[in-house]
């Protein structure tokens, strides 16, 4: 069994040091996994540490999906010769789509999320008995179990001080069968561990500098546990429309080898990030004074389809400029500390070899189709996508000004999150959350369409739980426009829809065929395009965008096959693309 004090760790009564780097399963397809893992154990590390998101596996209340892929990932990860974290939640922030939590259960209790609330306990309880099975017949101590540790909830002290909250939940962990240690993680800040420590529980903090400072604030806090740095952010994810974010190898070596020097057991958040495909991107909100930054178009900042994080391992899986510097550290401190750097078993790592990648080469869009809408609902308000039962995905709203108004300024009042403006059948106006919108007036009996898109939900902070639509209303002049028609469009799986040749347009489904001989991995830019969707054989691969920094989307090679592949584009935005080009890497600008 595991065990620590003050000094450090013991497996079964030898010292063990928990290398570890952050690996996601929902970020990467299946059959990638004995890939990117391998990649891990050759980098030096011991230990994979994984997320679950409970709005991936329970996307309606009591339907279950994907469920079982934390199971066969930690399988492949002891075929691999690693040990295991599992960090169930319910949150996991992770830049995740509201933080991991399903909206249908946020809608519901609203601010309630994340508290000692019946209603949302009732939820917890409900999801774990489904999971949990899996991870208890695989903690270490059963036959062939790598589990080492488990998380209870994610950074409660950056959020709130339900102490009743957190005894619940590891409560309800132990009376699953959790044996393993269980521990909360939290920022190096008095009030953040106070609030998100739980008596009994191992403490741990998160940080990506300084790690003498955050290991010493931990120890008075807790003088009893040992060191360890559960996130080590060795880089960062991406907003759209800011840079691309990198931090220097050597630099990011140098910490974690300090880390290492001062005892410490560490987690590489992360060591491969992966991908968001679908609409699983979360986003940050910056109007709170412990988030603000310089941002450029609004305080609303949803995160990319890619999740490459600048990681050792970079979105394909690939060693990237801080994999040697990190392996040689490791290597290091093994040479030095051999008993203590001990894996599942003792195979020899080596470093396996990428897929293969595609030739560049460009797909024509020659067939098109309108975005097929599920029957309207009608509504005095404008009902948000969560009322219409839609996850993500559009919402066509439309009115007509009553009849004898005179011509009056339009206000759309809680966006979330863009959305096109159109008057009797005319593009009016493209409206962005956050974003000053531009003045637009419109006579009586002027027909109202408003096209709507989510982007992420907020995963981090007061905003967590968030719902999207329409959540204010429509003013014409002070007076709210009411007698709404509201039509969704679901967006996952790809929706059905009556295709014939014509032209490109906006709004428009437009599909094309890429005949392979042989498959692999591959780059798809939409050239021209301005934001939408892309599908690949029917999955969605993401958003595109092109104010950036990602103009490439990253399409694994598990997603092709020999012979016709589909290509399907959604353009949202006032261009009409002919084509889809593969190139042969990404582009993050």
């Amino acid at each position: 069994m595991l065990t620590y004090d003050s000094t450090g760790f013991r497996l079964d009564g030898r010292g063990l040091r928990i290398l570890s780097g952050a690996m996601h399963y929902f970020r990467t397809r299946p059959e990638q996994w004995p890939q990117r893992l391998a990649a891990l154990r050759a980098m030096g590390l011991n230990t994979v540490e994984t997320y679950v998101p409970w709005n991936l596996h329970e996307p309606a209340e009591g339907r279950f999906e994907r469920i079982e892929e934390l199971g066969a990932f930690l399988d492949e990860a002891a075929r691999q010769g690693l040990w295991a974290i599992v960090r169930p939640g319910p949150y996991i922030c992770a830049e995740w789509d509201n933080g991991g939590l399903p909206g249908w259960l946020t809608a519901r209790v609203g601010r309630r999320a994340r508290t000692s609330d019946p209603a949302y306990l009732a939820a917890v309880d409900a999801f774990f008995d489904v999971l949990l099975p899996q991870v208890v017949e695989r903690q270490h101590g059963q036959p062939g179990g790598n589990v080492l540790m488990v998380q209870v909830e994610n950074e409660y002290g950056s959020f709130g001080s339900d102490a009743a909250y957190l005894a619940h939940l590891a409560r309800g962990l132990r009376e699953r069968g959790v044996t393993v240690p269980l521990f909360t993680s939290d920022g190096p800040e008095d009030h953040m561990l106070a609030a998100g420590a739980v008596p009994g529980v191992l403490a741990t903090v998160n940080f990506g500098s300084d790690p003498e400072e955050a290991f010493a604030l931990l120890r008075r806090h807790r003088p009893e546990d040992p060191p360890f740095c559960m996130e080590y952010w060795n880089g960062w994810f991406d907003h759209w429309g800011k840079p691309h974010h990198g931090r220097d190898a050597a630099d990011a070596a140098d910490t974690l080898r300090r880390i290492l020097a001062a005892g410490g057991s560490f987690n590489i958040y992360m060591a491969h990030g992966g991908t968001n495909f679908g609409t699983t991107a979360g986003a940050n909100h910056a109007d709170e004074p412990f988030n603000s930054t310089d941002w450029t178009r609004s305080p609303y900042q949803p995160v990319t389809t890619s999740y490459d994080y600048d990681a050792p391992l970079d979105e394909r899986g690939l060693p990237a400029g801080k994999f040697e510097p990190f392996r040689q550290v490791i290597a290091d401190f093994a040479a030095e500390h051999p008993d203590e750097a001990r894996y599942f078993d003792d195979r020899v790592a080596e470093l396996p070899a990428p897929a293969p990648v595609l030739d560049a080469t460009t797909v024509e869009l020659t067939e098109f189709a309108a975005l097929p809408f599920e029957p309207a609902v009608d509504s005095p308000v404008p009902p948000t996508f969560e009322e219409l039962g839609l996850e993500h995905g559009l919402v066509r709203y439309t009115l007509r000004v009553p009849a004898l108004s005179s011509e009056q300024p339009l206000a759309v009042e809680g966006l979330r999150d863009r959305a096109t403006l159109w008057l009797d059948g005319k593009r009016a106006a493209e409206l962005e959350r956050g974003v000053p919108a531009p003045p637009v007036t419109a006579p009586g009996g002027t027909e109202v369409r408003l096209l709507v898109e989510s982007l992420g939900r907020v995963n981090y902070g007061p905003q967590v739980g968030e719902t999207k639509g329409i959540t204010g209303g429509v003013r014409h002049e002070r007076q709210y426009l009411h007698g709404w028609r509201a039509e969704a469009c679901r967006l996952e799986p790809l929706p059905a829809a009556e295709w014939t040749d014509g032209s490109p347009a906006s709004e428009t489904l437009a599909r094309g065929v890429l005949d392979l001989t042989a498959t692999g991995d591959t780059f798809l830019a939409v050239p021209g395009g301005g934001h939408g969707y892309l599908w690949v054989n029917g999955f969605l691969l993401g958003r595109y965008d092109a104010i950036g920094p990602q103009t490439t989307l990253y399409c694994p090679q598990p997603l092709l096959r020999a012979g016709h592949n589909e290509i399907t584009v959604l353009e949202l935005g006032d261009a009409a693309p002919g084509a889809v080009e593969l190139r042969a890497a990404p582009e993050l600008g």
